[in-house]
């Protein structure tokens, strides 16, 4: 709460956890948050080195007020969220050795009691490596290809969720630059949260996946296998070869002794 901070005061805090929400009541003065993330193991064992970059996510609040968020990195500060921000996710990266934070500032108001700067965030190891991600703000280059075989084979052993379905619907968020592909599950190979629930189909669950609007997804016949990540608890697309294409890299792999993980093959 700001209402314990003295006026033009400057509170120091640190985020550790790799997600998680701020909620600053009536602000006042600023807050520096110091990005220091202690990173899950899976963010650096699975590749055997340390993350080149690491990247944050900021998601605003529908109600965010009273304040404006900066990032501090090299000495300068950069606007990310202005007040009364659109409740678009910006994200930024950095390398380990930089040391980066972020500067919410609380603007001038005669009545602050109607005020509340929230967001939730998410700190991530080496996201930039994934071969599609939710926020054109990181790359806009790549994430729109498809998964060369490599890439296929490791996203079956990472990923948040691994899913064999089809592609029932797709629709198009031109405001926030989304597809969202409504997906039948014929099988849920892992999912780490219940993004995937039984539907109106007997046997089948449904879920939606999103993916940039820029790579024209468009809905098509076959069996597929989904993988990606979770973003602020939306299943956004990594790889998505067709089934029949997977199982033949992976009995390729197998055969080479080249496959990182087992994986269930029927």
């Amino acid at each position: 709460s700001g209402l314990s901070q003295e006026p033009g005061s400057v509170e120091q805090l640190s985020l550790h956890c790799a997600e998680g929400s701020l909620e600053w009541l009536y602000p006042m003065g600023a807050l520096r948050l110091r990005l220091a993330p202690r990173l899950p193991p899976t963010a650096t064992a699975i590749q055997g080195r340390n993350p080149q970059h690491l990247t944050a996510c900021i998601k605003p609040t529908g109600t965010f007020r009273g304040a404006q968020l900066y990032l501090e990195q090299d000495g300068e500060l950069e606007l990310l969220l202005p007040e009364a921000p659109r409740p678009r996710v910006r994200c930024f990266s950095w390398l380990p050795q930089e040391k980066v934070a972020l500067f919410l500032q609380a603007t001038p108001q005669r009545d602050i009691s109607r005020r509340i700067a929230a967001f939730r965030y998410e700190l991530r190891g080496d996201w930039l490596a994934h071969p599609a991600l939710p926020a054109a703000s990181l790359t806009t280059e790549g994430s729109c290809r498809p998964c060369n075989d490599t890439e296929i084979l490791m996203a079956i052993c990472t990923s948040d969720f691994v899913i064999r379905g089809s592609i029932r619907s797709v629709s198009n968020d031109a405001e926030l630059q989304e597809s969202v592909i409504g997906v039948s599950a014929t099988r849920i190979h892992r999912q780490k949260f219940p993004l995937f629930q039984a539907g109106s189909w007997p046997g089948r669950a449904a879920g939606s996946i999103r993916t940039p609007l820029r790579c024209g997804v468009k809905p098509g016949p076959g069996t597929f296998l989904f993988t990606g990540w979770l973003h602020f608890g939306e299943a956004w697309l990594s790889c998505a070869p067709r089934y029949r294409d997977f199982q033949r890299i992976y009995e390729g792999a197998q055969r080479a002794h080249q496959n990182p993980c087992e994986f269930p093959m029927d």
